[in-house]
């Protein structure tokens, strides 16, 4: 399927479906997924990466699982809105998933949600060491939390548009 727009997902989103978010990194992939509803994102583990296509197989057999209708994917932006070479394999990632799935990907702006959720797991006291093992996850979650909140506010939204005028 490949890429479509934030707009586009409730179209996708149908049936009972979730929606997942990945945060992608050099040695992990952090996974979230959100509930039915689309209120919440909840971190799932990591998935240590190895090899494309055993990594691909891996998040493809948890996406089944989960029921995940799409896939949010943190596009790492520079912060003067420039995108980099970890933008550029995000992109790619994407590409490579497209030939194996038709689940759609919509792309996200991650600047500062590793620190975010560095911050949110520092406050919740949790040590260093426990921080690095979950720091992906909760990116994740962070990314994909941004998408529902972004989501439910077209929603509102259009819920409140008035009614175009009809001829009489």
């Amino acid at each position: 399927m490949g890429i479509i727009t934030i707009e586009e997902l409730p179209a996708r989103l149908a049936g009972g479906k979730t929606l997942a978010g990945l945060d992608l990194g050099d040695k992990t992939i952090g996974v979230a997924v959100s509930d039915q509803r689309f209120s919440f994102a909840h971190p799932r583990p990591v998935i240590m990466r190895r090899k494309f296509s055993l990594d691909a197989a891996v998040l493809l057999a948890l996406l089944q699982k989960e029921n995940a209708g799409a896939v949010v994917i943190g596009l790492p932006i520079n912060m003067d809105g420039s995108e980099g070479p970890r933008a550029q394999k995000s992109r790619a990632f994407v590409r490579n998933m497209a030939q194996l799935s038709d689940l759609p990907f919509v792309l996200w702006d991650e600047r500062l949600s590793t620190v975010a959720a560095e911050r949110t797991l520092i406050e919740m006291d949790f040590s260093r060491r426990k921080r690095a093992g979950k720091i992906d996850s909760a990116a994740a979650a962070f990314i994909l939390q941004g998408v529902l909140d972004r989501l439910q506010s077209l929603h509102a939204s259009a819920r409140t548009e008035p009614d175009p005028p009809s001829a009489v």
